[in-house]
C-alpha cells in the first residue's frame, strides 16, 4: 500500500479497519518544524526499505486538527508533533515522538507488535 495523507476524521475509519488484520503506522507531522521533517524523513526511509507490506498513513496536525484531535482522543495518548504509533486492533502497540522517530526504532516496534 502506498503512504495515504488523512485529511478529513472519516479517513481514520480505514486505518481503525486496517490494524484489524495486521499492525499499520500512523504519523502524525507538523509541516512547518525541522524535527518532524526528520522523522518524516525516517518514516519514509523505513517504508521505502519495508517495500509496501505495511499500510502506513499521515496526517499533517496543522492542516487537519480535528483529525490529529481524534487520532489523540482514540488512541488516548497526548498529542505530539511529530509521533509516530504502531496500530493493532485500534490501539497504540507502541509510539514515539520527535528524535526517537527512527527507522531501527520502527523496525524494533513492529517486530515486538
Amino acid at each position: 500500500m502506498a503512504l495515504k495523507e488523512l485529511v478529513e476524521i472519516d479517513d481514520l475509519t480505514e486505518v481503525w479497519e486496517a490494524s484489524r488484520e495486521k499492525p499499520v503506522l500512523l504519523f502524525k507531522q507538523s509541516t512547518t518544524c525541522p524535527i518532524s521533517a526528520d522523522a518524516f524523513d525516517q518514516f519514509n526511509t523505513f517504508l521505502q526499505e519495508d517495500g509496501g507490506k505495511i499500510d502506513a498513513f499521515f496526517v499533517k496536525v496543522r492542516e487537519s486538527r480535528p483529525v490529529s484531535d481524534q487520532i489523540a482522543e482514540d488512541l488516548g495518548i497526548r498529542h505530539q508533533s511529530p509521533q509516530l504509533f504502531v496500530v493493532k486492533n485500534k490501539e497504540a502497540a507502541w509510539n514515539a515522538s520527535h528524535t526517537k522517530i527512527t527507522v531501527d526504532s520502527i523496525k524494533e516496534a513492529l517486530q515486538n507488535a
